[in-house]
């Protein structure tokens, strides 16, 4: 039986620190602060819930961060 690979350990980062902050800048924060990819999509999208370890969602309106979570 082959072994489970060790997920990738993700930045001890807080995705609330994210909102409220214009979605450029927030982006490459987040690439800096360690996240290996960084989603962001208009608020209503219909977007795969799988996680993906290293991964940071934006719902992103007007520019701005709405609202942000892992995976």
């Amino acid at each position: 039986m082959a072994p489970i690979p060790t997920p990738p350990v993700e930045p001890q980062d807080s995705p609330d620190s994210y909102v409220g902050l214009d979605a450029a800048e927030a982006e490459s924060r987040a690439r800096a602060r360690g996240w290996t990819t960084v989603r962001s999509v208009p608020p209503g999208t219909f977007i795969t819930m799988e996680y993906l370890a290293g991964r940071l969602n934006f719902e992103v309106e007007d520019g701005r961060v709405r609202r942000s979570w892992k995976g």
